[in-house]
């Protein structure tokens, strides 16, 4: 099943982002070598800074997804002021459907 972990970043800390970015950045790699990761990119605010992150996941459950999403650099160096892990159904212009 696909998770969507849908991240906020606390305000004031886009240089946590930025420092932590090459780990992040590595750790998703590493998803997207074992076929875990789906998509992912940064929410951008008005001044197209980055301001929080979705990833979607392939997990075998949410308890999954939660830990992959606990595991991610961003989390671990206390980036996210919220963390929302939703179950999604790709369903349009899905690469595997087409």
């Amino acid at each position: 099943m696909i998770f969507a972990i849908i991240c906020k970043d606390k305000p004031g800390h886009l240089e946590t982002r930025l420092g932590t970015r090459p780990d992040h950045v590595a750790y998703l790699n590493g998803l997207n070598e074992n076929g875990a990761l789906k998509f992912a990119g940064p929410f951008l605010d008005a001044e197209g800074k980055p301001c929080g992150s979705l990833v979607a996941v392939e997990a075998e459950d949410e308890a999954a997804a939660e830990l992959i999403a606990a595991a991610d650099p961003y989390a671990l160096a206390g980036l996210f002021e919220s963390v929302e892990i939703r179950a999604w159904n790709w369903v349009f212009n899905n690469p595997e459907n087409a």
